[in-house]
């Protein structure tokens, strides 16, 4: 037997309005994480960009530098990325402040992390200036690690200013004032550029640095960025009512051992994911040279595509921080749904871009005089089917673990890396890659697999975290 449910005079278009109300402020709080993101999406893309020119003017001085250099980028972004991840808890701290109304906890966060920056960079100088003794010890030939000690030597002398641009970076970000810094990282490429050129092949009177060169040109393009955008943050409004420089040189200690607390996790985290991709390389390497070169390309166009979820995930985390501060239970979940849709469509095009170009893609990264160019490119094309598979996942993952910094939630996406990325992705990827024979094509299948493990377990945090915030909210 049918219930027949009783509607209330009026009900169904109370129903309809609130639908509809719903709609409008998914749309506008849409249109605010696209304006506080692209300028952070240029911003990554730009940092690619510069990466990219000083591997090309290295790659004309032979194939020894480049794959030196390549070495030390390696051991180098290995120590500074778990620096990042300490100082990333900034950006949503200083964000929940700011929804607050709170400039003093603003400024607080920003003084802090200077100071954390200031700390971290010396275990980091330190292990760049032991880079020969760490590539030695990981089996790396003695030519090589002299060589990318060269390039590590330059890139030590560069650590604090990037480490306090990024500090400065997090806080213009909480305040919905992300551009000064892509105005800055913008103009920094023609200089890098120029800077690069001068030093790596001694041009204009200068001594031919070759790879020291290159790292220390990028030492001085950050020095120069963080200037700028110190400059930006004392001088200009709306950063210099903050209040910058008062009370600088007082460290405080409370809010440091909050950064350490929930930065920790993060900067564990990002190292295991760097880890599995690290360990997928390792066992390409096993399979072939040409499935190591394949799978290298489609990591670099997995890189570069990512790059695009990085930025909404910064920006996703600035929105969520900010309807924390302002206790908006709703618009907490309005910043996660509305910043997952974005970056799961933009990946969704990217996916057809690049299962569509695959060939193209494969060929600009190859050789095609090499004896067996072609089937390098042919399981090339084949393994960027694969890894498209993984944009849309990927992108969700990253998105959702930036709604969840909002929340100072990091303890348990770092379970969850574990269990995604090593023990599920890793696992299977190893087995059917190296047991069953799939090859290059089934570790990559293995880390598919885990990313979307990673993205379902983060997504639905987010979704029971911001339900529970928006339920008490409204009781």
């Amino acid at each position: 037997m049918n219930k027949i449910v009783e509607r209330k005079p009026g009900s169904a278009l109370r129903y309809a309005m609130t639908r509809r109300a719903a709609g409008q402020h998914l749309t506008v709080e849409l249109s605010e994480i696209v304006k506080l993101a692209w300028p952070m999406v240029l911003t990554q893309l730009a940092q690619v960009a510069m990466m990219t020119t000083d591997l090309a003017f290295i790659g004309h001085i032979g194939p020894e530098a480049l794959a030196a250099a390549a070495l030390a980028v390696t051991l180098y972004l290995v120590s500074f990325t778990f620096g990042a991840g300490l100082l990333a808890p900034i950006a949503p701290l200083a964000a929940q402040a700011y929804g607050a109304g709170n400039h003093a906890m603003v400024q607080r966060a920003l003084r802090t992390g200077l100071w954390a920056a200031l700390m971290l960079s010396f275990p980091i100088i330190a292990f760049a200036f032991g880079g020969e003794q760490i590539s030695l010890a990981f089996g790396q030939a003695p030519d090589a690690a002299r060589l990318a000690q060269q390039y590590l030597f330059g890139l030590a002398l560069g650590v604090v200013p990037a480490l306090w641009l990024q500090v400065i970076r997090n806080f213009m970000s909480a305040v919905n004032r992300p551009e000064p810094i892509l105005w800055i990282t913008l103009a920094a490429i023609p200089l890098n550029a120029l800077l690069v050129y001068l030093l790596v092949y001694g041009k204009l009177g200068l001594p031919r640095l070759e790879l020291f060169g290159a790292a220390l040109a990028s030492t001085l393009v950050n020095c120069a960025m963080f200037l700028a955008g110190f400059w930006f943050a004392t001088m200009r409004r709306p950063f210099r009512d903050y209040h910058v420089l008062a009370d600088l040189w007082q460290l405080d200690w409370p809010f440091l051992r909050q950064l350490i607390v929930i930065g920790t996790p993060i900067s564990i985290a990002s190292l295991m994911q760097y880890g599995v991709l690290s360990a997928a390389a390792l066992l390409a390497g096993l399979i072939s040279t040409s499935a190591l070169a394949a799978h290298q390309i489609a990591l670099q166009i997995t890189v570069i595509t990512s790059m695009i979820a990085f930025g909404i995930s910064m920006a996703v985390a600035v929105r969520v921080g900010h309807a924390v501060g302002r206790s908006d239970g709703s618009g907490i979940q309005r910043a996660g749904v509305a910043a997952i849709l974005l970056g799961t469509l933009i990946a969704a095009l990217l996916t057809v871009a690049v299962i569509v170009a695959r060939f193209e893609i494969a060929e600009l990264f190859l050789d095609k005089s090499a004896g067996d160019a072609d089937a390098t490119i042919g399981l090339t094309a084949e393994l960027l089917i694969v890894a498209a598979s993984l944009f849309v996942t990927d992108a969700a993952q990253s998105i959702a673990a930036g709604g969840l910094r909002g929340l100072k939630d990091t303890r348990v996406p770092l379970l969850f890396v574990g269990i995604a990325y090593w023990l599920i992705g890793f696992s299977l990827g190893y087995v059917l890659g190296l047991k069953i024979g799939l090859g290059a094509i089934g570790i990559w299948i293995g880390l598919s697999t885990g990313t979307t493990i990673y993205a379902g377990l983060l997504v639905l945090r987010f979704h029971l975290l911001a339900s529970g915030r928006a339920l008490r909210a409204v009781t």
